[in-house]
């Protein structure tokens, strides 16, 4: 069976219009159908065996007083009583048969009724003349003209009834757009502003909850749970905050010890742990904060990239990089900007050979970052996104690091909207995609 589902539009406004308009035109057609079939026809049926019943009075007529020779007073009641204008031409041939209209309706109901009523050689036209009918029926010496109007045979104000049928229609569905649009408008602003805020953006100042009360119930969840969320980051970011600030103190105190005595060698030993401990504070803190704070801005590409390959030759790294489509994208820079350094740092930790391709266009960011590392395994691929877990046998190893570089990358990229898988790369080692909506 023929999958219809591809071919309805995707869009709610679409569909519903399609909920209004389609029973409507399937009532109306209905309508039409009955109309035409039932009341259209047998009017037209009527009237055209009316017609021709005055006709073959009109015969009969003629044939019963022949002694009137010019035949006056017979063209005089047609005139006056049967409003139709006759005329008696000589026993020429009829003319050739002409040419059918597009609706046969009269001519087919018309030649019938002339067949069964009158049953002589006729000839019809009912196209040239539109408000004329024009009827030929061959006598024995004679052929009888006649000139009857087109509304005397034919239900002529059906148009009226259809015009009528149309309008309607149009005004019922102007009505129904205006609606609908006013009723989808709400569902489209709750629909901005989620993608805003999974974006990171501040959400619109005009939302407010409107419209149908199922819509408006959506969209007061929606804020209660953006500010449930907002008070969460709030809370775990003033946490760590304080955790941090009380830790750092304690070390400042364990530097100012160490300062005041023990030996050289044992005093070299403390300080490499106690920076440790100050690196892996600053993780945490950057982890929990995750950038949320910072108001979203324009991030010049090209001039990042072009950063990556000085960093590389100063690390004595091949770095190469490639970008299409617009350099600027709308995201929260410094943000973005660890991202990328995260991730590019990794690569260029592991690695000699790094590639960085760019890809900007229709409202979407490609980055893809391959290098020639050791990899990561495809079941740990996963699992090196997890906050503090750090490989023992992988590129994740780091004796310096917190296992929080990956972690950081991911938390931001979904804090845009966006993802960071990765995948074997053309290069031998890890390929890091980055999608996200800019």
């Amino acid at each position: 069976m023929p999958n219809f589902a591809r071919f309805l539009p995707k869009r709610l406004y679409a569909r519903s219009l399609i909920i209004v308009i389609a029973p409507m035109i399937l009532f109306q057609s209905l309508v039409a159908f009955v109309f035409m079939e039932r009341h259209w026809q047998t009017v037209t049926v009527r009237l055209s065996t009316a017609v021709t019943r005055d006709i073959a009075a009109l015969i009969d007529m003629i044939e019963t007083w022949p002694s009137d020779e010019d035949h006056s007073q017979i063209i005089r009641i047609a005139q006056e009583r049967m409003l139709m204008r006759i005329d008696l031409l000589p026993p020429d041939p009829l003319p050739p048969p002409g040419p059918k209209p597009f609706f046969s309706i009269l001519d087919q109901t018309l030649s019938e009724q002339i067949t069964q009523q009158i049953n002589r050689p006729f000839w019809l036209d009912t196209v040239g003349n539109s408000n004329i009918v024009e009827i030929r029926i061959r006598l024995e010496d004679k052929v009888l003209r006649v000139f009857a109007r087109r509304s005397h045979t034919y239900a002529s104000n059906t148009h009226i009834f259809l015009l009528w049928m149309a309008g309607t229609s149009l005004v019922l569905l102007a009505i129904a757009v205006a609606f609908l649009r006013n009723q989808i408008r709400p569902i489209l602003q709750l629909a901005e502003a989620a993608e805003s805020f999974g974006k990171g953006r501040p959400m619109p100042s005009d939302f407010r909850p409107r419209g149908a009360e199922e819509v408006r119930r959506a969209g007061a969840a929606f804020i209660q749970m953006r500010e449930r969320i907002e008070r969460q980051i709030e809370q775990r970011t003033a946490m760590l905050t304080g955790v941090s600030h009380d830790l750092r103190t304690i070390l400042t105190r364990f530097k100012l010890q160490l300062a005041l005595g023990g030996t050289k060698p044992d005093r070299e030993a403390l300080d490499q742990d106690i920076n440790d401990m100050q690196s892996m504070l600053e993780g945490y803190l950057a982890f929990a904060r995750g950038e949320a704070a910072e108001d979203p801005g324009v991030f010049d590409l090209a001039t990042f990239l072009a950063k990556l390959v000085e960093e590389g030759e100063l690390r004595k790294r091949n770095l190469t990089t490639s970008l299409s489509g617009n350099p600027e994208i709308h995201v929260r820079p410094n943000a973005f900007s660890r991202l990328l350094s995260n991730l590019v740092g990794n690569a260029m930790r592991y690695s000699k050979n790094i590639e960085v391709k760019a890809s900007h266009s229709r409202g979407s960011l490609l980055l893809i970052v391959d290098d020639d590392g050791p990899g990561i395994p495809t079941e740990k691929r996963e699992d090196v996104f997890k906050p503090f877990l750090r490989l023992d046998t992988a590129r994740n190893l780091d004796a310096s690091g917190t296992g929080l570089g990956l972690s950081i990358a991911r938390d931001i990229a979904r804090s845009h909207g966006g993802d960071i898988t990765l995948d074997d790369s053309p290069l031998g080692g890890l390929r890091a995609v980055v999608r996200i909506p800019a």
